[in-house]
């Protein structure tokens, strides 16, 4: 028996920033593979610079829907693209920081909301056993006055989903502590050593229902 893994999401989902084979998919795979002593299979669909409204489109794709129709293990990463727009956007008009960013943060939570339920909807009748894993977010633009606080409300909202099917991995503690350490050369996506973080979180919230 082998399981086939799909992942879906921005550039946390490609691994960008890191070598290739270091990003969180492909090494969660391995980690997957060997807690489950069988092959895993990976599918990647994440795509740069992807934000929450346009991945809520994408799942309307034929090749995503078939993707996570056969999927046994699923990861979602998704909303940091979402802030880095609204701390553009403040630095263009900074004094409408507090309404930029409590916009951005009620349309992300209202999107990934949909693309839950997508993946539910898309699931629903599935006889093989699956589990959903979502990525939480850390803060790429610390600069940012109040994005800690969006990406905590964000994180907590996510994390209201979990069941015995959905996990929510939150990397938000690690990478905030870490700081640096776990950052590329461009100071926003995970090096090497943060997308192991990340699969290792991951990890940690098992594959029981499998």
């Amino acid at each position: 028996m082998s399981y086939l893994y799909t992942a879906i999401g921005d550039s946390l989902t490609t691994g960008f920033g890191a070598l290739p084979g270091n990003g969180f998919v492909p090494t969660y795979r391995r980690m997957a593979e060997g807690t489950l002593r069988t092959q895993v299979y990976s599918q990647n669909l994440g795509v740069n610079g992807l934000t929450s409204g346009e991945l809520e489109k994408r799942l309307r794709y034929p090749v995503y829907q078939q993707a996570l129709r056969d999927a046994n293990i699923i990861t979602i990463s998704i909303g940091g693209n979402d802030l880095i727009q609204a701390a553009k956007a403040i630095r263009r008009t900074p004094s409408r920081e507090s309404q930029i960013l409590s916009q951005s943060l009620a349309e992300c939570k209202r999107n990934f909301t949909d693309i839950v339920r997508t993946v539910y909807g898309i699931k629903e009748g599935s006889r093989s056993r699956y589990i959903l894993r979502v990525v939480g977010l850390y803060n790429p633009h610390p600069e940012v006055r109040e994005g800690d606080a969006w990406v905590t409300q964000f994180n907590r909202y996510a994390a209201q989903f979990s069941n015995q099917v959905y996990g929510f991995a939150d990397i938000f503690p690690i990478f905030t502590r870490r700081g640096r350490e776990l950052l590329s050369i461009d100071q926003v996506h995970p090096n090497g050593r943060g997308y192991k973080v990340i699969a290792e979180q991951l990890h940690r919230l098992g594959y029981g229902y499998l």
